[in-house]
């Protein structure tokens, strides 16, 4: 318990020095595109054409779409700072995909904060806890895997894509 408090707060206290260099967005968006521009563009709707991201360009569900994509593609770089564009930066999808970025570039503590956050605003979001719980495995934290498993299993049970995910990542986890 005492471990995962105090990952949890440095997880917290960390977020501030990863934030990235905000220009903003508006209209457009990924629907895959973005992973088919180059590095430093998304996918501009407007002009059907990548550009670098600018003022006006996406709303928060195209820098959703677009930064989810990115993540997707392994380009969590870029995934972050198109996600950090948001105007609405307690969206938990937003939050959850810049944790998962943020985790699989190796800053697994700023990725746990980032989840702790979207789950303080929607502590449903059973992504964000198959997500989580995948992030407690990476530092070797069987006992907070499995205490997401079971919040997954109460909200959805053990038919749902996240269960068995989760499940599946623990057992491998296990007989490592």
């Amino acid at each position: 318990m005492r471990r995962r408090l105090l990952i949890q707060v440095l997880a917290v206290a960390a977020l501030p020095l990863f934030a990235v260099p905000a220009f903003s967005a508006g209209e457009g968006g990924g629907g895959g595109q973005t992973t088919k521009c180059k590095k430093g563009e998304v996918w501009d709707k407007k002009k059907q054409k990548c550009a670098p991201p600018q003022q006006g360009m996406l709303d928060d569900d195209n820098i959703y779409e677009a930064g989810h994509d990115l993540a997707m593609a392994g380009r969590y770089d870029e995934a972050i700072a198109v996600l950090s564009l948001a105007a609405n930066k307690q969206d938990p999808r937003i939050l959850n995909y810049l944790g998962y970025s943020h985790r699989h570039s190796g800053r697994v503590i700023v990725g746990l904060g980032y989840y702790e956050e979207a789950l303080r605003i929607d502590p449903d979001y059973t992504l964000v806890r198959e997500y989580l719980g995948e992030a407690h495995l990476q530092i070797g934290d069987l006992a907070g895997a499995q205490e997401q498993l079971r919040e997954i299993e109460k909200r959805t049970g053990k038919g749902s894509r996240e269960y068995g995910m989760l499940s599946e990542q623990i057992d491998h986890f296990m007989r490592s």
